[in-house]
């Protein structure tokens, strides 16, 4: 988000993404985060208990899709508005291939994430604008 926001102010002509753009990450809202907790801690436990193991009683949270680290650049130039290139250094790493949540147990548990990646993006870059005075610092 940093780079395309500098790349837009600088007028810029490219951002340079680490990479060749196809690992695939999945991004959850923090706020979806805070709700799916607040979900969790809001059943009742036998409930929880019914849909967990003793010594297994873990709950991914997560929305259960993930994008390419090509797409996610592609959608951090639209919501920032930087019309510039997008440049994808494949000399850097990529990572590793995929990372994404096996969701299934929460959504049996009546909670699915609300925030999809362009809003959330959005939400967050609105935010970054009116505090990033205050970030410098």
């Amino acid at each position: 988000m940093r780079k395309f926001h500098e790349a837009k102010t600088r007028g810029a002509p490219a951002v340079t993404v680490w990479g060749t753009g196809t690992p695939r990450r999945e991004f959850l809202h923090v706020d979806d985060l805070a709700d799916a907790c607040v979900h969790l801690m809001e059943l009742a436990p036998e409930t929880y208990r019914a849909h967990t193991r003793p010594m297994c009683s873990h709950v991914n949270a997560g929305v259960g899709e993930d994008v390419s680290i090509r797409e996610l650049a592609e959608t951090m130039r639209e919501v920032v508005g930087f019309e510039g290139e997008i440049r994808f250094d494949t000399d850097k790493p990529d990572g590793t291939p995929r990372k994404l949540l096996d969701v299934s147990r929460l959504a049996t548990l009546g909670w699915t994430a609300r925030t999809r990646l362009p809003e959330g993006l959005a939400q967050t870059y609105a935010w970054f604008l009116d505090h990033r005075d205050a970030l410098r610092t």
